[in-house]
């Protein structure tokens, strides 16, 4: 491939084959790589204008914190005509290729049709999710981080004004709410949102952030 014609996010995982299969509400993907297996979880309509990519942690996760939120954004968003991507990582906690894999599965929607995203990410994944916004550049409409990590996230200044909420407990017993302070800091702008008595898994103020970051989704797809 010339330099006129560089590979996508898509074709550089060299994927050597893909299997799918409907798992009952939503579509499950799997793309078998030499450098592991990226796993998709697909809900909503395929050809979504607007599509959510979730990004999980160090270990990675398909249902996210607070009570497999993902997972609940994925049923309740498919129902609104919005698409919602939950990635599984081909390594986790390797940031360079956990953020390829989320890239890749928004190289993806967007050859069926998406044009915006909002990225969201716990931990490990706040970096990610960061990362991916900075890639994806103004087809971002925005970026949740869920007691993130602040390692990883120096590029936040390259997200521009992309609307940022970022949700932390204020007693994570990984990570420090200051943490998400020096990403919005990092960033120059962005919501802090402190969670009294909540830990790193947000389980404690599940509700309150599943109905914050479907919020902050309708604003950031509202035209």
């Amino acid at each position: 491939m010339s330099e006129d014609n560089p590979r996508s996010p898509l074709e550089l995982l060299g994927a050597l084959a893909v299997e799918e299969a409907d798992a009952g509400g939503f579509a499950h993907l799997e793309i078998y790589t030499l450098k592991g297996l990226l796993t998709l979880l697909w809900h909503g309509p395929r050809d979504a204008r607007d599509v959510v990519l979730t990004c999980g942690g160090g270990m990675g996760s398909l249902l996210g914190p607070a009570r497999a939120l993902y997972s609940r954004l994925g049923a309740d968003l498919a129902a609104e005509g919005i698409g919602v991507v939950r990635v599984g990582y081909r390594k986790p906690n390797d940031l360079g290729r956990c953020l390829h894999d989320v890239v890749a599965a928004g190289d993806l929607a967007g050859r069926n049709g998406a044009r915006r995203f909002v990225v969201i990410g716990h931990s490990f994944g706040g970096a990610v999710a960061v990362q991916t916004g900075a890639v994806l550049g103004e087809h971002c409409a925005g970026i949740v981080t869920l007691a993130t990590q602040s390692a990883g996230c120096e590029q936040a200044a390259e997200t521009g004004a992309t609307p940022l909420l970022l949700l932390h407990g204020t007693t994570d017993e990984i990570l420090p709410p200051e943490t998400s302070e020096t990403v919005r800091m990092l960033a120059g702008h962005g919501e802090v949102v402190l969670l009294p008595a909540t830990g790193h898994l947000l389980t404690e103020s599940a509700d309150e952030v599943h109905d914050r970051v479907r919020s902050f989704i309708a604003d950031c797809f509202g035209d």
